[in-house]
């Protein structure tokens, strides 16, 4: 008689379903598409998952914390879509994302404008490059979970941008950068353009191979160019 298949570490369950659910999405996903992934059956992944559900719960403490994949309850539960969302909360919770876009968005500074834009851009970039799979992840599964897409589209992603429109704002009406034809445009512009280079184009198989370096360089360079500082001398006549 054969004996059990010896069980499989969790963090590897976990790779596989971050793997599928960054490629595939929340809904168009199953159970089989992860053993699949696995070398598996479709039935053994309940050893270790009792939902799909839980497989997405699995996926994002892998990249979220990490470090407590290990301690989980298994076969993982069934959360709740509260529960989904107070995992991805919390994780935001810890992280003070951008320090310096708060700053600048709510007082003046003695920073050059051109400066001052390149460090919020700098900043904006080193956060979408360091958490890009989370955000990936995240951004992935919420457009099929609505309370998911509740929090991060409106809540975080939306704030964030409004935060960067108002910096944008401010720095205009100060006579620091020039007018632009839609300030909320504008903001959305530098929030996508960091997304895709720092997050978007490693699934685009056509620009993956651009260096992370030359990429932060370039997008800060030309994100400066955009909003060209206003020449001190004529700051000074508004």
């Amino acid at each position: 008689m054969r004996g059990r298949m010896p069980m499989r570490p969790l963090e590897e369950i976990a790779d596989a379903a971050v793997r599928v659910f960054l490629a595939q999405g929340f809904r168009p996903a199953g159970i089989s598409d992860v053993a699949d992934a696995l070398g598996l059956s479709h039935g053994a992944v309940y050893t270790y998952a009792k939902s799909k559900q839980a497989l997405l719960h699995l996926a994002l403490v892998r990249v979220l914390r990490p470090d407590t994949v290990a301690a989980l309850e298994v076969p993982v539960p069934t959360p709740t879509a509260d529960e989904v969302v107070a995992l991805v909360e919390s994780w935001a919770g810890d992280r003070t994302a951008l320090p310096l876009l708060a700053g600048a968005s709510t007082r003046p500074t003695d920073l050059p404008p051109a400066a001052e834009l390149g460090s919020v851009v700098d900043e904006l970039y080193s956060f979408v490059e360091q958490h890009r799979t989370a955000l990936q992840l995240v951004e992935r599964c919420a457009e099929q979970l609505p309370e998911l897409a509740q929090w991060y589209f409106v809540q975080r992603r939306r704030a964030m941008v409004g935060q960067l429109g108002d910096y944008l704002a401010a720095r205009i009406e100060a006579g620091l950068l020039r007018p632009v034809p839609d300030v909320a445009v504008a903001a959305r512009f530098v929030v996508e353009t960091v997304a895709w280079f720092a997050m978007h184009r490693h699934n685009d198989p056509d620009s993956r191979m651009l260096t992370d370096e030359d990429c932060r360089r370039t997008v800060r360079h030309l994100l400066i160019s955009a909003f060209p500082a206003v020449e001190a001398s004529h700051a000074g006549d508004r």
